[in-house]
């Protein structure tokens, strides 16, 4: 694994900065926009949207004048992330438990899905599993909206998936 990749995943591995990322993923927003919408700082959000844009996980999408300033507007490009060390996916299944807690006491609301599965399955099966789970991932990253766009409902989605020694 290179060192880009693993600055990557550890610019991940941050409660403020997951949500940040899934924030981004609707549309471009400031520091001051995201500060606004996860109840930060924008000191706070400008430094987590730093460690992002340095670990490659966001783009500046562009820039805007603000009261005599320029406001760059940044926007996560969703992909496949790197292969994971045995270290950094723990950490990234850490913040996804707190995050998962988080959701859930921040509103969690019917109709959801809760499933937890350790089986034996054919290797064919396994297969077509990861790519309904990874079909399910892009639709929602694909379909994401601004936050708060009217008509439209805050969702969450979380997956974690992999094969068993």
């Amino acid at each position: 694994m290179t060192d880009e990749h693993i600055t990557s995943l550890r610019a991940a591995a941050h409660p403020l900065r997951l949500r940040m990322l899934s924030l981004l993923t609707g549309t471009a927003m400031s520091a001051a926009e995201v500060a606004r919408e996860l109840d930060t700082t924008h000191a706070n959000a400008s430094y987590h949207l730093r460690v992002l844009l340095d670990a490659g996980l966001i783009v500046v999408e562009g820039e805007e004048r603000i009261r005599g300033g320029v406001a760059k507007r940044y926007r996560y490009l969703v992909g496949e992330g790197p292969a994971q060390s045995e270290a950094d996916l723990a950490a990234e299944v850490e913040v996804i438990a707190q995050e998962l807690v988080r959701r859930h006491r921040e509103g969690a609301q019917a109709p959801r899905v809760i499933a937890d599965a350790e089986l034996w399955l054919a290797p064919e099966t396994w297969q077509q599993v990861v790519d309904l789970l990874k079909q399910a991932s892009r639709l929602m990253h694909e379909g994401a909206l601004p936050p708060r766009t009217d008509g439209a409902v805050k969702a969450n989605l979380s997956l974690a998936a992999f094969r068993m020694s």
